[in-house]
């Protein structure tokens, strides 16, 4: 999982030597910032190459073009959100905490990173094939990860598990999505309490044959 600092302001970085791999976190953190700022259309380069107190063909010999490196954007915190959930999910075996685990990882998520939590679910470029794929395999991920669990714990089948994961992973992304945008009103603790005892409600019917 790669951490994307933000950078620092642009007058200092000039002229600092960083290694390809820092260099490379540095740009996708500028580029986080002015891509939340501004919408994919309205960023330019020469933007995210300021924030980041590069020049411009720095920042292209890195990424070639606007679109690569948005994409470079969605992917790391798509995969950031999918390690996350997973980590929630391997962690215990205990299935109730696992739910819990599940849907905190996206509020978790949404505190720490809202700026990348709008880039991967706002995304104004979902009518770009090459976007709408990292955004349909992230999301296939998730669910695929909570099916897993699905399937093993209950006994259900494959169809049947993965329907239960899509109904909790919208839940846990709507929901997270929805206490970003209402400035955070209920406190993430309780957020997350709320939603727990409501999914947990129904998982709970669930026959757990590892229980």
């Amino acid at each position: 999982m790669t951490e994307i600092a933000r950078p620092p302001a642009a007058s200092g970085q000039r002229g600092v030597r960083l290694s390809r791999g820092a260099r490379r976190t540095q740009l996708l953190g500028a580029a986080r910032d002015v891509f939340a700022a501004q919408g994919y259309h309205a960023a330019a380069m020469d933007d995210i190459a300021d924030r980041a107190g590069v020049s411009k063909p720095v920042l292209y010999q890195h990424f070639p073009s606007k679109l690569e490196l948005y994409r470079a954007l969605l992917t790391t915190y798509a995969d950031e959100l999918l390690g996350r959930l997973r980590s929630a999910l391997e962690e215990t075996s205990n299935n109730e905490q696992r739910l819990r685990g599940a849907i905190s990882a996206y509020f978790d998520f949404v505190a720490s990173e809202g700026q990348a939590f709008r880039l991967v679910f706002e995304s104004d470029l979902r009518s770009e094939p090459e976007m709408a794929a990292v955004l349909d395999r992230a999301l296939s991920q998730c669910i695929d990860v909570v099916a897993d669990a699905v399937t093993t714990d209950a006994g259900l089948d494959r169809e049947r598990a993965r329907l239960l994961a899509v109904g909790l992973v919208g839940l846990s992304q709507v929901t997270a999505q929805y206490w970003l945008d209402s400035a955070q009103a209920v406190p993430r603790e309780e957020a997350v309490e709320l939603m727990c005892r409501l999914a947990w409600r129904g998982l709970g019917h669930f026959p757990m044959i590892h229980d």
